[in-house]
Formats: C-alpha cells, sequence, structure tokens
C-alpha cells in the first residue's frame, strides 16, 4: 500500500508541471483559450486534468468510475466554457455539469444510497473554492487529513480503510505547490473529481450523517479560508453591506452558477428583503440574494 501511496503522489507532482508546461505553451500561442485565462499574467486552467488522471488509476474500481464520470463531464465543462444553449436556460458547460452530478447519482446510488445525492452536490463548495489560489488544496489536504484521524481517534486501524484518503491527500500534495504559488487552477475537472472523491471517503467513515456533518464542515473551512475575499466579493459585487459569516457560508453553499441557477428557477424575478437579526447573521441576505434582478 505505502509503495502505490508514494507513486500516486509522485504521478501526480510529475503530471501536474507537464501539464502546465503544455496549457501554458498552446495558450500563450491563442489556443485553447477556455484553457488558459487572462488571470494573474497569463494562468492555465484545468491542470486539474493531472490529479483527476491519477485519482481514477489508484482509486479502488467501486469508486473510481463514478469519479470519472463526473471528471470527464467537468473536462468538457472547461473545454467548452460558457456558451449559452437557446433551446435551455443554461449554459452548456452547466449542462454538461448537471450532467455529471445525475450520472454521479445513478452510478453512486447501488453502493452509497441516497448519500450520492450529497456526494454529487459536493461540487459546489470545492468549486468555489477553487477561485482563490491554494483554498481548494488546503481545504482537500485539511478534510482528507481529518478522515485519516478520525479513523485513528475510532480506534480503527484496518489499514485498507486509510487508503482512499491518503490517496487523495498525496495526490493533492503532488498537485499543490504550483497552485499556492497561483501558476495555475485546478479546473472544474479537478475540483469536481476532488470533491466526489472527498464525499465518498466522507460516507465510507461516517454513512449518512457522517456526509452530512463533514460536508457541512468542508462549507464552514472554505467560508472560513476565503473569508477576506469573500467579503470583498459581497460588499462590491453584491451590495451586501457589512456581511457575516453566515453570508460567506451560505455563499460557499450556494454560491456560482449552480446556485444561481436554482435562484433563477425558484425566485424568478423575485426580491426577498431580510431585516431581520437572526436571519442577516445566518446569511439569508446571500441565500435569498436574486442575481437576475
Amino acid at each position: 500500500m505505502l509503495i502505490e501511496i508514494l507513486e500516486a503522489g509522485i504521478l501526480s507532482a510529475v503530471l501536474t508541471l507537464i501539464l502546465y508546461l503544455i496549457i501554458r505553451k498552446i495558450g500563450k500561442e491563442g489556443k485553447f483559450k477556455n484553457l488558459y485565462t487572462s488571470v494573474r499574467g497569463g494562468t492555465p486552467r484545468a491542470v486539474g486534468l493531472a490529479p483527476f488522471l491519477v485519482l481514477i488509476i489508484f482509486l479502488n474500481s467501486d469508486y473510481s468510475y463514478i469519479v470519472a464520470a463526473m471528471g470527464i463531464m467537468a473536462l468538457l465543462d472547461d473545454l467548452i466554457g460558457r456558451k449559452n444553449l437557446k433551446i435551455l436556460p443554461v449554459e452548456l458547460g452547466q449542462l454538461f455539469r448537471g450532467l455529471g452530478i445525475l450520472l454521479v447519482l445513478i452510478l453512486g446510488y447501488p453502493l452509497l444510497g441516497p448519500s450520492s445525492i450529497l456526494v454529487a452536490l459536493m461540487i459546489q463548495p470545492l468549486n468555489i473554492a477553487d477561485m482563490q489560489p491554494g483554498s481548494a488544496c488546503s481545504t482537500i489536504l485539511s478534510m482528507s487529513g481529518l478522515v485519516i484521524l478520525l479513523y485513528l481517534l475510532s480506534g480503527n486501524f484496518n489499514t485498507s480503510l486509510y487508503f482512499i484518503p491518503l490517496i487523495i491527500l498525496v495526490v493533492c500534495a503532488g498537485y499543490a505547490p504550483l497552485d499556492y504559488k497561483g501558476n495555475i487552477m485546478m479546473g472544474e475537472v479537478g475540483n469536481h473529481s476532488f470533491a466526489v472523491a472527498l464525499g465518498i471517503i466522507f460516507f465510507l467513515f461516517g454513512g449518512f450523517w457522517g456526509l452530512i456533518s463533514l460536508f457541512l464542515g468542508t462549507v464552514f473551512l472554505i467560508a472560513f479560508i476565503r473569508r477576506k475575499n469573500l467579503q470583498i466579493f459581497l460588499e462590491t459585487k453584491l451590495r451586501i453591506e457589512n456581511p457575516t459569516f453566515g453570508d460567506y457560508f451560505m455563499d460557499v453553499l450556494t454560491g456560482g452558477g449552480l446556485g444561481d441557477l436554482f435562484r433563477k428557477i425558484i425566485l424568478k424575478k423575485r426580491k426577498i428583503p431580510v431585516k431581520n437579526g437572526i436571519l442577516i447573521r445566518l446569511g439569508f441576505r446571500r441565500l435569498l440574494y436574486n442575481p437576475f434582478l
């Protein structure tokens, strides 16, 4: 087991460096523009393809195809980008993301039961985390490490239980250095595949309730890590004055394209003001914010 874990970490690091160099080169040549953003003077996206490939190679076959299904759909999202569909109220990339969620539900249900829904929805907070250098990596390293610690504290020393969280941890560690420097971005393929993998180990450790607890813990951690950036975003972009930690939490839980799609369906053109002090502290101003007004 130890050799496999070392191999996974090394392979992740090597593939990450190779993809970084390739995408940077083709990006500077003006090709595959969706994979090369102008952020920080030019940053390769979807370098998370490297850890995604390593995950599906080393994960138990029972779970690797669930991660693979989401990762492939997420990669299509990265490649296609934001292209509107005339026949549907969603972008083409969002459609592939939705198909990925559906595939996780279908493929995961025999193994995870109803918990496959929450496993699929793990992509939401990890997607928000990936908007800031190092945030997604810190989250993945922390939460996979936490699962390992919880196994140790529970007195369960069955080494097979540690394999998947250790694989996730070392694969992320191999990828992480360039991400922390702001030189690369995971893209949807990276953060979505890691999200599903985390959801699986949360379920394997604690079942349905353990998954819920660790899911919410992940949201809390991301909100804490990104609190300064989220404060600026909520104040300048959404005009939410003096945002609370509840607003940060709700942004991680319900922000981004996926959350806004639900708001579009549910709220339509309605604006719901929040005046109650308790609801303000709990983040309901962000939860009920309608970006389509």
